[in-house]
């Protein structure tokens, strides 16, 4: 690539990255170096892809395609960098430079898949792909990249060509600015609790994590913020109904509130931008267009799948909700609703009632069952499995500053002790991070470079665990352990990716398979083997029980139709919000409603997320119609795991080889269902994921 020229010698982004493994230069970069680096950057891969384009010889896989997929490497290098700040450790200046970059970065992307000389010679080429003689990875870096073309409106002439560009730049802006509205609802909101009588119900560990939240933020008193990790243990265990409600409303109604971060109007104008992205594609909705070009391949087959999970989860949740009326009848009055107070199980309500109705069916106390799972052991569990699997180690360095203090780098090596890669893990919540959970890329695999050598990936994982007080451990619920394993699995993804071309590699695979890898890396956390291994109490050292292990298993499906229903219900929205062909005008918490009486939501279960704050949806295309795909890839995983049941061990080496070279390191260079099938020697049944949700009928 092309460095720095003297002009841009004070800018520490555009010189060579001498930082151990090339990480990027987090300690010497600032927010106003990135404008300039991305014009560099910008103006270098444009003038390749004029390169590739003008060229006398004749179109060729190697002088084409492959340019093509080295092309704009310290672009990629310096998006892996800033697009991980703004999610993980952002300022009001890095947002500024978002939103000045968000429709300059669309506008680049439009020139390169518009770039007629070079889609001339990407079409002549898939033309003739049948005669060239190309190895099947060659061919399906061929086929995807033609497809990536046409997809992003290569075929489009005249005015249809110009607003597509133009409808493109602006959803670019709308996306981001999604996305900063919710942080700005999210970061502004908190709950304080400072009298005794606040904190009623609480279990230590929840106090810790609000006076460490409040400590935080400079305020003496506990602190429920709006990070999952602290909502929903305060939902669960609080017996004040009246501050449920308040946090639980402030929670639903992210990007809801009239003024600046009202995202109301702007999810419509990205709804309406979308249907005319589609319509131009010559296609009646943007859900059709976006499932063009994944497993499910249509609204139907997504729908069904929908509704093998919704009929029975909503007939589990009426279970669930008597369980849940016959506890309130046991119940001392203090922790009933009051006099003149809506005597329903209302949303804010579910989780207070259900946990104790956990409690005596199963025995389980969240407070008891915590000490068992510190963040430490559950990373060193995560680490383990994948030794045990894949022969990875994991080595820190703690001499390696990141981005935050709260960052850990890793040395990742294979069992012949080569390097494999680069792991960080960002596990904590702060105000200057977004709220969920997710992987990144600082640096993708790729041997496509001169002298056909390996670049090796740089993985990120982040999560948003509620940190423990100073010198106290974090303590996670078996969901918070299960997110870890999950965004793991992810990470795993990219680790062990193994392939020629970086737009091969990795996670860059169609969307309802993204999620395989990383839900079927879940099933090892609730083995006993590692439970028994790995979850030890944090001050005796004494593992975890065999009955409290059996206890955990039998209660796994618990409560099941209640998270079936939300994650459906929200997956069901997103589907019919994106199947509207004219959103011209569209109120989306009135669509949002109509719906979802449409379809029955139950009373008191609510959604995993509200359209107004659904980023999967509004803060990037990457889940637009797509929310499904969780589902999907559970239907995959809960098939897949079985090939482990079924050799008779979690850790069976040969289902474990199959694994890692036809799931996690084969990137997208083949079609998703031939890699399943390699894997599993057939396609996947849909009973083992009813069956684990425990939503199989008798027949």
């Amino acid at each position: 690539m092309t460095l720095a020229t003297s002009s841009h010698s004070s800018n520490p982004l555009l010189q060579p990255w001498d930082t151990p493994h090339g990480l990027p230069p987090f300690d010497r970069a600032r927010p106003e170096h990135f404008a300039e680096a991305f014009e560099v950057a910008l103006a270098e891969q444009r003038a390749e892809i004029d390169a590739i384009g003008a060229q006398a010889a004749a179109p060729g896989f190697d002088n084409t395609l492959a340019a093509f997929d080295r092309s704009g490497r310290l672009l990629a290098r310096l998006e892996g960098m800033f697009h991980n700040l703004t999610s993980s450790e952002t300022s009001p200046a890095l947002q500024a430079v978002e939103r000045q970059l968000a429709p300059r970065m669309a506008a680049h992307g439009n020139a390169i898949y518009m770039h007629a000389p070079l889609f001339q010679r990407i079409d002549t080429l898939h033309a003739q792909r049948d005669s060239l003689g190309l190895t099947a990875e060659q061919r399906r870096l061929l086929e995807r990249v033609h497809l990536e073309f046409v997809r992003a409106g290569a075929k489009l002439q005249g005015a249809a060509r110009q607003r597509y560009g133009q409808v493109m730049e602006r959803l670019a802006e709308l996306m981001t600015q999604f996305g900063q509205n919710v942080l700005a609802d999210e970061s502004a909101f908190r709950l304080e609790l400072r009298a005794e009588r606040d904190l009623a119900g609480l279990p230590e560990f929840v106090r810790a994590a609000a006076r460490q939240a409040g400590a935080d933020r400079g305020i003496d008193a506990a602190v429920i913020t709006l990070s999952r990790s602290h909502i929903v243990p305060f939902l669960t265990f609080s017996e004040r109904r009246d501050l449920r409600e308040q946090a639980w409303r402030a929670w639903v109604s992210r990007g809801e509130h009239d003024g600046a971060h009202d995202n109301r109007p702007v999810a419509r104008e990205i709804l309406q931008l979308r249907a005319e992205q589609a319509r131009l594609h010559g296609h009646a909705s943007y859900a059709d267009y976006a499932l063009g070009d994944t497993m499910a391949g249509s609204q139907a087959a997504v729908n069904r799948l929908l509704q093998q999970v919704w009929v029975p989860a909503k007939a589990r949740v009426a279970e669930e909700r008597e369980a849940l009326k016959a506890l309130l009848l046991t119940l001392p009055q203090s922790q009933r609703p009051a006099a003149g107070e809506s005597q329903e199980i209302e949303a804010w309500d579910w989780r207070y009632y259900a946990e104790k109705v956990r409690q005596a069916r199963y025995d389980l106390d969240e407070a008891a069952v915590k000490p068992y799972f510190p963040l430490e052991r559950m990373v060193e569990a995560a680490f383990d499995c994948a030794q045990r699997l894949f022969g990875l180690r994991f080595k820190v360095r703690g001499d390696i500053r990141a981005y935050h203090p709260d960052v850990k780098v890793y040395e990742v090596s294979g069992s012949d002790g080569a390097l494999v890669g680069i792991f960080l893990h960002d596990n904590f919540a702060r105000p200057s991070k977004r709220s969920g959970a997710w992987m990144g890329s600082y640096r993708q695999q790729t041997r496509n470079v001169a002298g056909g050598s390996d670049v090796l990936p740089i993985v990120v994982n982040n999560n948003n665990f509620a940190k423990g007080s100073p010198g106290a451990p974090t303590l996670l619920s078996f969901d918070d352990a299960a997110t870890l394993f999950h965004e793991f699995g992810h990470g795993l993804h990219g680790l062990l990716s193994s392939v020629t071309y970086e737009r091969l590699s990795g996670t860059n695979v169609l969307r309802d398979f993204v999620e395989l890898p990383s839900q079927i890396f879940e099933h090892w956390l609730a083995e006993p083997e590692v439970l028994k291994r790995h979850a030890r109490h944090v001050e005796t050292g004494e593992p975890i029980p065999d009955a409290l292990v059996e206890r955990l298993q039998a209660a796994r499906k618990f409560n099941q139709g209640y998270e079936t229903v939300r994650y459906t219900a929200s997956a069901l929205v997103d589907m019919a919000v994106h199947a509207v062909g004219n959103p011209e005008g569209i109120d989306i918490v009135a669509f949002e409603a109509a719906e979802l009486d449409r379809i029955g939501l139950p009373h008191g279960v609510g959604l995993n997320h509200r359209l107004p704050h659904f980023q999967h949806l509004f803060s990037s295309a990457s889940y637009a119609a797509g929310y499904y795909v969780y589902l999907w890839a559970e239907v995959l995983d809960a098939d897949g795991y079985d090939a482990f049941t079924e050799a008779g061990s979690p850790f069976d080496p040969s289902v474990a080889k199959r694994l890692r070279e036809h799931v996690y390191s084969v990137g997208n260079s083949r079609e998703p269902g031939e890699t399943y099938r390699a894997f599993r020697g057939r396609d996947a049944s849909v009973e083992p994921m009813l069956r684990d949700r425990g939503l199989l009928t008798s027949s």
